[in-house]
């Protein structure tokens, strides 16, 4: 949620944002604008009102130590609370209405965003690894799993149905051990590491979200205000809700390991068959809280994490800067990471890093206090490895001929030393 300020004093930036955006709904702007100005003159009105009281109930001090009578001023001191209180009735229902506009509001992109519609005009930034593909065919990710025994989804279609898995034997084993390596990774970068709740309430979805991303994606527990997280950068955030954080707390570092839950509605749906696209999986994130000023300080860090983990399992990754069409509406900028797959010849995306500034922390009045001032902060969030996606890059980097999967060295201790996947008869 944007400052209410840049609507007061600069719309047009606004609108221009949105246009940017490709949004077409641009009189939602007008619409704050006016009830913004509604709401001011009320408050104005109720202030007046207020100073009013004050000045009638020293006349009325004054006459009765005079021995006068105040019959006049007494009954119109009277009427001035049922005035006030009409006053904040109207008021309260006003910014119940700005608040649900400015929700919708998106926040302002960074200068160096791309414009684009959507996702095809997204734009490469860099290349890491060698892209290769083999001189022998490589097979779905589904098949390989399922010829190696690792890969059950009849049974999960029974239990679950579509978009649903269950994993097994050393591709279990490799799917944790990626994982693992992430969180220790994390760990040795200086980011606490947290085991969240994977539930959380509708203040919090609220506040880390643009409602599109909410009926798209979250996951109503039946009868109590509780969603199941789609990624643990949500009960992360939320755990700062309506906190005064003070300038010795700040920068927060926080990774985190949670399993997700998203229901996948829209134009791509669920892969029948295969992993790429499904309902659960488990995710390594990080998230950070900071001082305004070094956000995007932060936001390169992070991203540059992410990339070497990608770089030490030895996958090819490239990371694109997403435009502007693409864009969630909470986001200043973001870049996607994607992993090379040798089956199609072209990249998938693994992961994103986005910069919110200060646009979650309005909606869920995360503060930080520093100098005697107290302001909102700025919050970043960025996936470390989000599995099974990344075990499908694996899967395919590391397809040899024979039907095996090689493992890198660097998860090797991770899985009790193994060095290859093979088919157990």
């Amino acid at each position: 949620m944007i400052d209410i300020n840049l609507i007061r004093e600069n719309p047009e930036l606004v609108k221009e944002n949105m246009k940017k955006k490709f949004r077409k709904d641009l009189e939602i702007v007008d619409e704050v604008k006016k009830l913004d100005e509604n709401w001011r003159k009320l408050k104005f009105d109720g202030d007046k009102l207020r100073a009013n009281r004050n000045k009638i109930s020293l006349k009325i001090s004054e006459l009765k130590k005079a021995g006068k009578k105040a019959d006049k001023e007494l009954k119109e001191a009277k009427e001035i609370p049922g005035k006030i209180e009409k006053i904040e009735e109207k008021c309260a229902k006003i910014e119940i209405q700005i608040k649900d506009i400015m929700m919708k509001i998106p926040n302002i992109m960074d200068k160096s965003v791309p414009i684009g519609k959507d996702d095809s005009e997204n734009v490469e930034i860099k290349k890491f690894g060698e892209p290769k593909v083999p001189n022998f065919e490589i097979p779905h990710h589904a098949d390989i799993a399922e010829n190696l025994n690792c890969l059950d989804l009849e049974s999960s279609r029974r239990t679950s149905g579509h978009g649903f898995y269950y994993l097994k034997g050393d591709l279990a084993l490799l799917h944790s051990a990626m994982l693992a390596f992430a969180r220790d990774f994390m760990a040795k970068n200086n980011f606490e590491y947290h085991i969240p709740p994977t539930m959380i309430r509708s203040d919090v979805v609220d506040g880390v979200m643009s409602f599109t991303e909410k009926d798209a994606m979250m996951y109503k527990i039946e009868g109590e205000d509780l969603y199941l997280i789609g990624t643990s950068e949500h009960s992360m955030i939320g755990k700062f809700i309506n906190q005064v954080l003070k300038g010795s707390e700040i920068p927060v570092l926080a990774t985190s390991y949670s399993p997700c839950y998203r229901k996948e509605v829209g134009e791509h749906g669920i892969e029948e068959k295969g992993l790429y696209r499904v309902h659960q999986f488990e995710k390594q994130e990080m998230i950070v809280i900071c001082e305004p000023e070094d956000s995007f300080k932060w936001y390169d860090k992070m991203l540059n994490l992410t990339i070497q983990v990608f770089k030490e399992m030895e996958i090819p990754i490239r990371s694109l800067n997403i435009c502007s069409g693409d864009l969630a509406d909470l986001k200043v900028k973001s870049a996607d990471i994607e992993a090379w797959s040798p089956r199609q010849k072209k990249y998938f995306e693994v992961g994103s890093c986005s910069n919110l500034t200060d646009a979650q922390a309005r909606r869920l009045n995360i503060r930080i206090e520093n100098k005697g001032k107290t302001y909102f902060a700025h919050t970043l969030n960025n996936t470390v490895l989000a599995s099974p996606r990344a075990l499908i890059a694996m899967i395919e980097n590391n397809y040899q001929k024979d039907g095996s999967i090689k493992i890198p060295k660097v998860l090797q201790p991770y899985i009790l030393g193994k060095q290859r996947i093979e088919r157990k008869k």
